[in-house]
């Protein structure tokens, strides 16, 4: 069934309930949308995307490799055919799958190529992602089966960083105002009131929401998803102050140990740097991190700096997840079963880049595995190419 459009009231600020304070970090107010948006300024800014552009024009490593890259990918295809439906569905683990692969994987080719035509002015790239972002506004009604939410966040953020780029930079995109009417109909409304399931799931709409916030101008979408993402984060990522027991989300009513362990996956032993989905996944882990450190990236391009409220969270998660993912010693017994099921994906350039390059802070075991995996590239869901975007980038 069609969606109705979604009017998100002004005061969604008001579901904020509290900040994270920390021997690390301390915040005593909310962070709301920018008085004005920067533009593009999702995921990346112009300055960012000129410090890339001048490394691969000089053939500087480890742009250029991670250029070639994206560039050699196949979302970088010049022939490419967008794969649009009205009605997207994915069940559990994308079964069935009508149309998920497709539309995140169109969503990122569109990002690919507005990326590729920044830094080569190539104006083939531009047309190409505005032929897959306007086939796709031409034709999705819906999103349904139980991974609707989840398939909805993971494409609506790679959208916005195409649009982005795309509208504010390279200009010439008639059908953009029908692209935003697809974000605003479409996509919002499954993604708005954010989630109860594993903390992943939430996050990415965090980043999706955020995006679409930006792109749209719509400063109660931003400000929602600024609201999710306070609560989830102290939620998702434990810290030793938190106590005895892991922060929660309200609306989950974890209200007993028994809970809150059952929901970490049965693990009994918090540690700072532990994440919700740690004794699950890696891979899963990863996608929560990654959107973690996306939405205070392109908080910051807005003029609003997170990080000292939620950095420490990020740094240590990086860092608890990077020493285990390196697999240089047996797993403790009282970690996940003494069993981790490794995977974490590529998903550390960009909170490593904030943390590390722009803030000074050292990061020795997300150093040594960023290092040894570049040039990152895709997870062929919502992360791609932050080698070429955010390796060694102060801007």
């Amino acid at each position: 069934m069609r969606k109705m459009p979604f009017v998100l009231a002004a005061a969604c600020t008001a579901l904020v309930a509290g900040t994270l304070t920390t021997p690390a970090v301390a915040s005593s107010q909310a962070v709301d949308a920018p008085a004005a948006f920067t533009h593009p300024g999702v995921g990346v800014s112009v300055a960012q995307l000129d410090f890339v552009r001048a490394k691969v024009q000089a053939g500087a490593q480890p742009w250029t490799d991670a250029f070639n890259q994206a560039k050699n990918s196949a979302y970088a295809s010049l022939s490419r055919t967008p794969k649009p439906r009205a009605v997207v569905e994915c069940g559990p683990y994308s079964n069935p799958n009508y149309g998920c692969t497709d539309e995140r994987e169109d969503a990122i080719a569109a990002y690919t190529d507005a990326l590729l035509w920044y830094l080569t002015r190539d104006d083939r790239y531009a047309q190409k992602s505005i032929q897959l972002m306007d086939a796709w506004s031409a034709t999705v009604q819906d999103h349904t089966n139980s991974n609707a939410p989840l398939q909805t966040a993971w494409s609506a953020s790679s959208w916005p960083k195409a649009a982005e780029i795309i509208k504010h930079v390279y200009g010439n995109w008639p059908n953009a105002g029908r692209f935003a009417t697809m974000l605003r109909n479409v996509y919002v409304p499954e993604i708005i009131n954010g989630s109860n399931s594993n903390g992943n799931w939430e996050l990415s709409m965090t980043e999706a929401l955020q995006g679409i916030g930006v792109f749209l101008e719509d400063k109660a979408i931003y400000d929602k998803a600024i609201a999710l993402y306070r609560l989830r984060v102290p939620a998702y990522v434990y810290l030793e102050s938190d106590g005895a027991l892991p922060k929660t989300v309200p609306s989950q009513n974890l209200n007993t140990r028994d809970k809150i362990v059952s929901y970490w996956q049965g693990q009994g032993t918090f540690v700072t740097g532990l994440t919700q989905e740690t004794c699950r996944d890696f891979t899963h882990t990863g996608y929560g991190i990654s959107s973690i450190s996306h939405v205070l990236e392109t908080a910051r391009i807005q003029g609003i700096d997170m990080y000292p409220e939620f950095g420490e969270r990020l740094r240590q998660a990086l860092g608890f997840q990077s020493k285990w993912e390196r697999n240089l010693e047996p797993v403790p017994s009282w970690l996940c079963q003494g069993t981790l099921h490794r995977g974490l994906g590529p998903i550390t350039e960009v909170g490593y880049n904030a943390l590390h390059t722009r803030l000074g802070i050292a990061m020795t075991n997300t150093q040594a595995l960023t290092e040894s995996r570049r040039p990152a590239g895709s997870n062929n869901l919502f992360v791609a190419w932050e080698t070429l975007t955010h390796a060694e980038n102060p801007s």
